[in-house]
């Protein structure tokens, strides 16, 4: 059922961003700008919000499918009981920094509009972005609870694209 969420989520919110993106673009530089030479005041404002955004909304689902980046240099010479605690452990520290980024995310959106942090041109708050990041990181928290969980039941991870070798 989180596989779904997380899939479903990521797609929707992912790709209504990214259309987002290229509409504005579209609108900003080819025709406001090339053919109008009068380009949207505030538009890169709003392309980088967007764009924190959808690195915010791929973090959870590049946690399920496992496209973080893992060093295994000495996993081919672990046994496969050694290899697997290890991982639990290395997913429980993880846990811990995460919940540690997501609580200090919503510690700056709440600092955020009381120091003025704002964008540029348009003026619009953080405050709702730290928000959201603080979120969209507690959901990967969330995730790295779920691996924990599997590698103490299963031995391994189930991820979106299969299994995860030990």
């Amino acid at each position: 059922m989180l596989d779904t969420i997380v899939v479903r989520f990521t797609v929707i919110a992912g790709g209504l961003g990214l259309a987002f993106m290229v509409l504005l673009t579209f609108l900003n530089v080819i025709i406001m700008r090339k053919m109008l030479n009068n380009p949207i005041t505030g538009a890169e404002d709003l392309l980088i919000l967007n764009l924190v955004l959808i690195v915010a909304i791929a973090i959870p689902f590049g946690g399920r499918v496992g496209a973080h980046i893992e060093i295994e240099i000495f996993e081919s010479r672990m046994s496969p009981g050694f290899a697997r605690w290890s991982l639990f452990i290395l997913k429980i520290v993880g846990i811990v920094l995460v919940a540690l980024l997501s609580w200090r995310l919503f510690e700056a959106g709440v600092s955020a509009s009381k120091f003025g942090e704002a964008t540029q041109q348009l003026l619009i708050s953080y405050e709702p972005y730290y928000y959201v990041m603080s979120i969209l990181v507690g959901f990967y928290g969330l995730i790295l609870v779920t691996d924990a969980v599997q590698l103490v039941v299963r031995g391994a991870i189930r991820e979106i694209g299969g299994i995860q070798d030990e």
